[in-house]
Order: structure tokens, then C-alpha cells, then sequence
């Protein structure tokens, strides 16, 4: 068992053994039966890809049109 603190900002170090395991720098939480659980995003390119279209960008590239896109649909306004 590891035990971290939750600072006032809410923010916790997750060990170095801990990150060893997620092997993600991107982490899920999870709530079952009254239980936190953490699990590694391994990809998340691909939550954006009904953005672009099936055209090949890097992921930065890919977040910047997704916002544009989200925007857009939210908004109404063209970027």
C-alpha cells in the first residue's frame, strides 16, 4: 500500500514505482462501489479523430482542431 497527500490544490505525486506501471503520462479515474481507481489513457489521439477526418497530424495538431471544431459547433463561430 502507498500512501500521498493531497495537497490544497488538489494535487497528489503519483510514486515513481506507480508511474512505472501506468506507463501513461495521461490517467482515468474511475469510481466503483465507492472506490477510486486509476488507469492509463494509453491513447487519446484517437477521441479526436472524428475531428480530422481520417487525415494524418500529430496530436497537437490534432487537439488544435478539435477545439476549433468543438467551438465551432458550440458557438456557432467560425475560427
Amino acid at each position: 500500500m502507498i500512501t500521498a497527500k493531497i495537497t490544497s490544490k488538489g494535487q497528489v505525486t503519483i510514486p515513481k514505482n506507480i508511474r512505472d506501471i501506468l506507463k501513461s503520462s495521461i490517467i482515468r479515474f474511475n469510481i466503483k462501489n465507492g472506490k477510486v481507481e486509476i488507469e492509463p489513457v494509453k491513447e487519446i489521439a484517437g477521441a479526436l479523430k472524428k475531428y480530422v477526418k481520417g487525415k494524418k497530424y500529430s496530436f497537437a495538431e490534432e487537439r488544435e482542431i478539435a477545439w476549433k471544431s468543438i467551438i465551432e459547433e458550440k458557438y456557432g463561430k467560425k475560427i
